[in-house]
């Protein structure tokens, strides 16, 4: 199992490119609270808890193998994630909404990955779908 530090690191090599970079931190996060958004949106559930919760119950777990900071990094995430799509539930239709981000948000991370010249990470491992976001929070805080 890969640590965190190696799965920054394989994720770094095809973000490069400041422009790439830049598109990932307003897309990444995103992507990420529109996808939260959708799950939460599924009409199924298994008495008081959605489908959709489940899948991220276990992408919560995922991250808490990685260690109890990005474990906490991603519940901070996710928490916020919850409260912007009720506030988006509030402008009209969640779904048509989430969507509409969803979409833009990956045609702004091609393009970045188009200007950087490389294929996104997750063609590689889909696993880097979820150190997208973790990657963006590092590389908010690291120092120069």
């Amino acid at each position: 199992m890969k640590s965190l530090e190696q799965w920054f690191s394989e994720y770094s090599e095809s973000h490069q490119n400041p422009k790439n970079q830049l598109i990932h931190k307003i897309c990444v996060p995103l992507i990420f609270f529109s996808i939260v958004g959708l799950l939460i949106q599924i009409p199924f559930s298994m008495g008081p808890i959605r489908v959709g919760e489940v899948l991220i119950a276990i992408a919560l777990g995922w991250y808490m193998t990685l260690g109890a900071q990005a474990f906490l990094v991603m519940l901070a995430q996710v928490i916020l994630s919850y409260v912007l799509t009720y506030a988006v539930s509030q402008l009209g239709s969640p779904v048509y909404i989430l969507s509409v981000i969803f979409v833009l948000a990956w045609i702004g991370q091609f393009k970045g990955h188009q200007i950087e010249g490389k294929k996104p990470s997750f063609f590689k491992d889909l696993q880097f779908l979820l150190i997208g976001p973790l990657w963006v929070v590092q590389s908010l805080f690291r120092k120069k």
